[in-house]
């Protein structure tokens, strides 16, 4: 029978140092002459080439504003990368022919987006003309305009439903504006 022992890495307060055993993370530096930041950033040395080079952010930049995509292929070869390219790029085209790719800068949610569309807005509307365009639609189908009209009462609804969903998210984004 053997006996478990307890070590000393149990309860309150740990009786060993925290990340004691860690060994020191190596640190590729920038292969960017006399530059002392970690290089973390990999370009190619050459056009189809496995090497790279490592440099920092700010240098990697620096090298790709210069990289010629083209260097060193003849015309036959270049377009047929250029081809290639296309035809891989051409479904982020279509998407946003038709739609699937909506402007904005992501900070909408799905529901505030569908609220500007029944608002008839772009994504990238301010609260002003969310008012405005909600003052607009809603006196053309209001119940007291439009009475026993089942269709602009269901209209109305819409509207009414959109302008709560805006006017929630507007409040959240004040809140956490003067809460941060």
């Amino acid at each position: 029978m053997s006996r478990v022992r307890r070590n000393n890495d149990w309860g309150f307060p740990r009786w060993r140092g925290y990340e004691g055993g860690r060994e020191a993370a190596n640190v590729r530096m920038c292969d960017k002459a006399g530059c002392n930041e970690p290089g973390n950033c990999p370009a190619p040395k050459s056009p189809n080439s496995p090497e790279r080079w490592y440099f920092c952010q700010p240098h990697a930049a620096e090298y790709n504003a210069g990289w010629d995509y083209f260097a060193g292929l003849d015309a036959e070869e270049t377009k047929v990368r250029e081809k290639a390219e296309q035809q891989t790029n051409a479904g982020y085209r279509e998407s946003a022919y038709y739609g699937w790719a909506g402007s904005g800068d992501g900070s909408r949610s799905r529901d505030e987006l569908r609220a500007l569309e029944v608002l008839g807005l772009e994504p990238d509307a301010d609260f002003d003309a969310v008012k405005k365009a909600w003052r607009t639609k809603a006196k053309e189908v209001h119940p007291d305009v439009r009475p026993n009209d089942a269709e602009a009462a269901k209209a109305f609804q819409a509207l009414q439903l959109a302008y709560d969903v805006l006017r929630s998210a507007e409040d959240r984004r004040q809140w956490k504006g003067h809460a941060g």
